[in-house]
């Protein structure tokens, strides 16, 4: 989706929370609904499976969403402080929202997050703009006109061309005036 369909700001902030949140309760509920199957007794795979599920889905999507806020709010906010809306934001986007959710670890740990933050979603947009340009169609938008060959015109008998009658040359009317 390219940046001028999205959402305006307020509403994307929650659009994306909540997309999040979707995300990661449907990848934690696949991904614990597998771990909670293989680490029950044979006889009682499903229910382990199920309550694997119900215990841990949910807080994968919470953790999803929190992720998916506050990039979306930094995001928004660098939108409108530099006017612009350009993958730097989305950049400095992923960095501020890595330092964020790491700050409780120290300035050490908040600074590498934010670091590995800023690089991942460098990655991210890099590839993102590659795909864009590999992808793109070369051919003529299609309001242009086709370009069609046109055959050379045959030469037409050169006309001898009318020159420009001088005045003394111009018929006058003869007749009286009264």
């Amino acid at each position: 989706m390219s940046v001028q369909e999205r959402d305006p700001c307020p509403h994307r902030i929650l659009d994306d929370i909540g997309g999040a949140f979707a995300m990661g309760a449907i990848g934690g509920g696949i991904w614990n609904s597998v771990k909670g199957a293989r680490n029950s007794p044979r006889g009682e795979r499903l229910l382990g499976s199920i309550q694997s599920v119900r215990a841990r889905a949910p807080v994968l999507g919470g953790n999803f969403a929190v992720w998916g806020g506050l990039f979306s709010t930094f995001d928004c906010s660098l939108v409108w402080l530099r006017r612009k809306e350009d993958p730097w934001n989305s950049i400095a986007s992923g960095a501020l929202t890595g330092g964020v959710l790491a700050a409780r670890g120290g300035w050490r740990a908040a600074s590498r997050s934010a670091a590995v933050g800023g690089v991942l979603l460098a990655m991210i947009e890099g590839l993102n703009i590659f795909l864009t340009r590999m992808m793109a169609d070369s051919s003529p938008p299609p309001y242009a006109p086709p370009a069609v060959y046109a055959p050379p015109m045959p030469q037409q008998p050169s006309m001898p061309v009318p020159r420009k009658a001088a005045s003394s040359e111009l018929m006058t009317d003869s007749a009286p005036q009264s």
